[in-house]
């Protein structure tokens, strides 16, 4: 295996580590020790070190001592990942696959395994999302709207828009 496959590979595996892992004590932050992924998981420094600074997505950040590393979000385990409550865009977008939408607009944008739901500040960024999922399809949020019925949003440290749910009559055509 090529040295850029095998890193991809650790990155798509580190993700599962970071948001997903039920065996491992996060602290409440969501922080996992460097360590445990070196001795336990394969890992070395320097390739978490690379995965970090590579990643296009910017999903992973370390504190400030390069001991601990955490998903910026996409969590299905219950931790608070520090996110700062922000006033949004008027509109976000939502990508998801065609296949989705009859459900999406009968019961709204839930966030099922995952802590949020997650929306791009681009209808090209919310294609790409949406084409790792099948045909893609781009809904416009009307995050105005939410807001003025008292709905909260968060943005992570890398960019993607997080609100609890969005409900049907929130769904825009873009």
């Amino acid at each position: 295996m090529s040295e850029r496959k095998d890193l991809i590979r650790k990155s798509k595996h580190l993700a599962f580590l970071l948001r997903h892992d039920t065996s491992y004590a996060f602290d409440e932050h969501g922080w996992r020790e460097v360590r445990d992924l070196v001795r336990n998981h394969g890992y070395t420094k320097e390739e978490l070190e690379e995965i970090v600074a590579t990643n296009d997505k910017q999903r992973y950040e370390f504190n400030a001592q390069h001991t601990k590393i955490r998903a910026r979000q996409g969590h299905s385990i219950n931790v608070d990942v520090e996110l700062k409550e922000c006033t949004p865009p008027d509109v976000l977008y939502h990508g998801t696959a065609t296949r989705f939408l009859e459900s999406i607009y009968k019961e709204g944008i839930k966030s099922e395994s995952r802590l949020y739901v997650h929306l791009s500040p681009t209808v090209e960024i919310a294609t790409k999302v949406g084409s790792r999922h099948g045909t893609p399809y781009v809904l416009g949020i009307d995050c105005k709207a939410m807001v003025a019925d008292g709905l909260k949003f968060y943005l992570s440290n890398n960019g993607v828009w997080l609100t609890t749910y969005v409900a049907p009559k929130y769904l825009m055509q873009v």
